[in-house]
């Protein structure tokens, strides 16, 4: 089972400093724990306090091994400049596509990024999995959050096992509502592991399987 750690400091306690370095503890302790990917999804950081917040993730990350890879939440220009692992993309129109994320690297002369795309719809998925990304986030499945309010209803395994089917040979991850005791369910819906915030923020976080 693929893990996909997502950040999210402000859930953090203390001061910006304080939460930086409560996120990159956590970060060395998912590491430790074998996380396959992380996603720095700090949208209020300008560019260059997300690059450095990033190069400083980047260290912890790849002191573990095996080393988790970073991706970089929409800002492909962000993760050109610090070498990280890919970017995470959104499916609204207008966003940067994989292929552009991929030429953005090539023109830097770094190896070829991981690009994830976060889908919605089984639409969104078929264009995801036509354009060519590396995995796709595909919720919610149970449930939205902003903060700790619920605003919206999953889509529920059945439209999960819909939304792997349709991107196949592409992975899935699910996202949206997942705990520890319904990972697994995501799995046997044909996801190839799990997405998430709180989850991996907490103990224990489901292990491979």
């Amino acid at each position: 089972m693929l893990r996909y750690a997502i950040s999210d400091r402000a859930r953090l306690p203390g001061d910006e400093g304080q939460r930086q370095a409560g996120l990159l503890n956590q970060v060395e302790r998912l590491a430790a724990g074998g996380i396959d990917f992380l996603q720095l999804r700090e949208k209020d950081l300008e560019a260059g306090a997300l690059a450095d917040l990033g190069r400083r993730l980047l260290a912890v990350l790849r002191a573990a091994h095996p080393a988790p890879r970073l991706l970089i939440n929409s800002r492909a220009d962000v993760a050109v400049a610090i070498g990280a692992d890919g970017v995470h993309l959104t499916s609204a129109p207008g966003s940067l596509t994989p292929a552009e994320v991929r030429r953005l690297y090539a023109s830097a002369g770094l190896r070829e990024p991981v690009v994830s795309v976060s889908c919605h719809t089984l639409n969104d998925v078929a264009t995801a999995r036509e354009s060519g990304a590396n995995l796709i986030l595909f919720g919610p499945v149970f449930e939205k959050r902003v903060g700790v309010e619920l605003v919206g209803e999953g889509s529920g395994l059945e439209t999960l096992h819909e939304a792997c089917m349709a991107a196949a040979p592409i992975p899935v991850l699910a996202l949206g509502g997942i705990t520890s005791e319904n990972a697994l369910a995501c799995v046997a819906a044909g996801a190839a592991g799990i997405a998430a915030i709180r989850l991996f923020q907490g103990e224990p976080a489901p292990g491979r399987i």
